[in-house]
């Protein structure tokens, strides 16, 4: 069995939490995760990755063991989750890494990759967008957002942070719900549920804008690198279509796209493919 070690760090002012595993010399891995979870979506993947991976998986800044810092000392944007980050893979010696990334993972991920180009050797997206064809029609309640950020128009995003939103997440688009453990979405609606948890949540469905305008970037990123790159992608994902997946290809012709037969938690439910399609991946 691999030990998983779990850790805290002061970055930003921010207590850090992360998991680590994995032998130090090994070649490095930082896996990022999306709303509405934190680090325990890893919790299949990392067992199954460590014996030849050094892997660190954090909490954003606002979820998980993170800090949950009042919005009056942090400002919750994707520029600042990012610095965190940057922060992050300094502290823990990470020089040279490759990256998973999956929903708001992926544009803090990407942010390292447009900062640091010399310091990424892969980019692996599970279900982590850079192209607008990629956004569903899910999307429109919070494009409404940007485009009038209103009390009114805010205040209907909270449908999204309720216990039944976080469960649909995780279960729309698998063709078994019963293969889907409730320890997921239980842990994430018990952090939802904090105090501010919410407005902070708010504010990043407003700041995820910044990361549309940011796809020109991220798409000249990946034809001036040429990256190594996987997607692996849950096809029945109701927040980011496989057209979002294939048009990886157009920027990186060698890229290595993957679907599978789930929704947007694919680990949830395909981590042993997943992680096999990752090791191939990473031993080239």
């Amino acid at each position: 069995m691999t030990r998983v070690n779990y850790r805290t760090v002061v970055v930003e002012g921010l207590d850090v939490f992360y998991r680590e595993a994995g032998a130090p010399d090994a070649p490095k891995l930082l896996l990022l995760h999306g709303f509405p979870s934190a680090s325990h979506m890893f919790r299949e993947l990392i067992p199954r990755l460590a014996d030849s991976l050094h892997v660190v998986a954090p909490d954003l800044p606002g979820f998980g063991r993170t800090t949950l810092a009042g919005r009056d000392k942090f400002a919750y944007t994707f520029d600042n989750l990012a610095r965190v980050v940057e922060r992050l893979t300094e502290r823990v010696g990470f020089d040279r890494f490759a990256v998973y990334v999956f929903d708001y993972g992926a544009p803090t991920g990407f942010r390292l990759a447009l900062w640091h180009p010399e310091r990424i050797s892969a980019l692996i997206s599970q279900n982590g967008n850079a192209y607008e064809e990629g956004l569903s029609d899910a999307w429109n309640p919070i494009r409404a957002y940007w485009q009038d950020p209103s009390p009114a128009n805010r205040e209907a995003l909270r449908a999204f942070l309720t216990p039944e939103a976080t469960r649909w997440q995780y279960t729309h688009g698998v063709s078994d719900v019963a293969a889907v453990s409730p320890d997921g979405s239980s842990l994430d609606d018990f952090y939802l549920a904090r105090p501010e948890a919410d407005e902070i949540q708010l504010d990043l469905f407003r700041d995820y804008a910044s990361n549309v305008a940011l796809y020109p970037a991220f798409q000249e990123y990946f034809r001036t690198h040429q990256p190594p790159f996987l997607a692996v992608w849950g096809e029945n994902d109701p927040f980011f279509l496989p057209a979002g997946a294939e048009a990886f290809r157009r920027d990186i012709p060698g890229a290595d796209v993957r679907f599978f037969p789930t929704g947007h938690f694919a680990l949830e439910t395909h981590v042993e493919p997943i992680a096999a399609a990752i090791r191939e991946f990473l031993s080239r």
